[in-house]
């Protein structure tokens, strides 16, 4: 299949993806801190860890494919980290200092190590 039609449909699904869990949590979450987005980095950055974790144990011959539909296309629609410096800007524009500290250097070390524990769980499997 055409590798841009893989990624475009995968980005498409995981925008999609993005944009309701963010709607979900602005129903639950009324503060200003931008705790969608932190989540959806969280919870994308463990999917994207376990994907390849998964990919790297079995090598399927369908490898390719799947890591542009999946990882490049689904996984980068979700978690893109424009929408994380779009937020953390606007917190320290607003004055909110400490929050947008807690916000990046939660987003990323939380994230990093979402994705390592990913990995390390597919490679522990049996």
């Amino acid at each position: 299949m055409n590798p841009y039609l893989l990624v475009g449909i995968g980005g498409a699904l995981g925008s999609m993806a993005r944009y309701g869990s963010g709607v979900l949590v602005g129903r639950l979450w009324t503060a200003s801190f931008p705790l969608g987005t932190m989540l959806i980095n969280i919870v994308g950055s463990l999917a994207m860890g376990l994907f390849i974790g998964f990919l790297a144990r079995t090598t399927p011959a369908w490898q390719a494919d799947a890591r542009l539909f999946v990882a490049v296309g689904i996984f980068g629609g979700f978690t893109t980290f424009s929408s994380f410096s779009l937020d953390a800007i606007a917190m320290l524009e607003r004055g909110e200092v400490l929050p947008a500290l807690v916000y990046v250097v939660g987003s990323v070390a939380i994230g990093v190590g979402a994705l390592y524990v990913g990995l390390l769980v597919m490679r522990g499997a049996a």
